[in-house]
């Protein structure tokens, strides 16, 4: 039971600061009246910790390999509550933007922490379930975000929200240099494995590029899903939130799903591959729906925000089987460093798109990247048998 309490405080530590990492393109409407910034700038500045965490998660990564989960868990997590709190503080753009970029860049620990726990603590059968469990974390931070920070920024504004990160930031990192330990024997890992670098096999690099792809849907379904909703079809900033916070608890329940059905199937791109294909409709029923301006779009939206997310935990278990325990750290950092990098060309020019041309040109957009992610997943040659 033990190796589960670990996984728990990961996961505590990685939902708690989800909520000010990737939380405040919920409350954009806020930050555009609290700045008087056009939208692609307030999301620049609301994904502004993406900035940060794509510079710090190989960093983190090699720190974990050689010193564990508990050191860069206590010190990352507590240090992006300090810059949170900074934060609240500060009136000019620039300077919040390079705030939240640093808080990222400390928060990035619990991304690449949570994912070692696993590996280390749970032996392959488990591992689909146990990383499901953990991608929980993103999405029970983007649930308490999105019932919590929209009516904490209508009644205390911007620095509201910014303490209220900070407060659950600083608790989880309190916890994780309290309780975290190491694990009391060697896990085994997923197959033999290279000697050397894992990067001289070819589907970790596929890997890496199939979650790539797949950024793009969530980006824009995650970041301007909420204000999609108010300002397309007149839907209140709080009951938006509140439908968000719903579609990440089924996120949630999705995610462990499909890590379970990996470990009873022995495979993990299979099962991707099918998600992504489901994506595809979802996507092509978005765009159609957004053209429309009928019930469709809003019913869709919802259920793509649980559904591009829902074969994170996949690729990222992949990418760290694939790896081996000494360098899982540094390739976990690396596959999520592929994602942000995504993330953050892709947040500026989505809004660039929605202005110009329409939510629906960058929903299409989304299924773009879903599309050609099809011949990117490494399927062909898994062995169901492996785990």
């Amino acid at each position: 039971m033990k190796r589960w309490l670990m996984l728990a405080l990961g996961v505590n530590a990685h939902a708690s600061v989800t909520l000010g990492l990737f939380g405040l393109p919920l409350v954009i409407p806020e930050i555009e009246r609290h700045f008087g910034v056009p939208l692609a700038v307030a999301g620049i500045m609301a994904n502004a910790p993406s900035v940060g965490v794509l510079f710090a998660l190989v960093a983190w990564g090699a720190l974990a390999d050689r010193h564990g989960e508990r050191l860069i868990l206590g010190t990352g997590v507590g240090l992006a509550a300090v810059l949170f709190a900074a934060g609240a503080f500060v009136g000019e753009v620039w300077a919040v933007i390079g705030l939240l970029a640093l808080a990222g860049a400390g928060g990035s620990a619990a991304m690449v922490g949570g994912g070692r726990i696993v590996l280390r603590w749970f032996e392959p059968p488990e591992r689909g379930l146990a990383m499901g469990v953990r991608q929980v974390s993103f999405t029970l931070g983007m649930a308490a975000g999105a019932f919590v920070l929209p009516p904490i920024a209508q009644a205390r504004g911007l620095a509201g929200v910014l303490f209220v990160c900070a407060g659950v930031s600083l608790l989880a990192a309190v916890l994780a240099a309290i309780f975290l330990a190491e694990p009391p024997r060697a896990i085994s890992r997923s197959g033999a494995g290279p000697q050397g670098s894992p990067y001289r096999q070819p589907a970790l690099w596929r890997v890496h590029a199939t979650s790539a792809l797949h950024v793009v849907p969530q980006i824009v379904v995650t970041t301007y899903g909420v204000t999609c909703l108010v300002r397309l079809y007149g839907w209140d900033e709080v009951a938006a939130g509140r439908l968000f916070g719903v579609a990440a608890i089924a996120g949630a329940v999705v995610r462990v799903a499909a890590g379970r059905w990996s470990d009873r199937v022995g495979l993990r791109m299979r099962p991707l591959l099918l998600i992504t294909i489901c994506n595809l409709g979802v996507m092509a029923l978005l765009v159609t729906g957004t053209l429309s301006g009928t019930w469709l779009g809003p019913a869709t939206l919802a259920v793509a925000a649980v559904m591009t997310v829902a074969g994170n935990g996949l690729a990222y278990l992949t990418a760290g089987e694939l790896a081996g325990p000494t360098w899982a750290g540094r390739v976990l950092g690396t596959h999520n460093t592929v994602q942000n990098v995504v993330s953050v060309a892709v947040t500026p020019m989505a809004g660039v798109l929605i202005t110009n041309v329409g939510y629906w040109a960058a929903f299409a957009a989304g299924l773009g990247g879903a599309l050609l992610s099809l011949p990117v997943i490494p399927f062909r040659g898994e062995d169901g048998e492996r785990l």
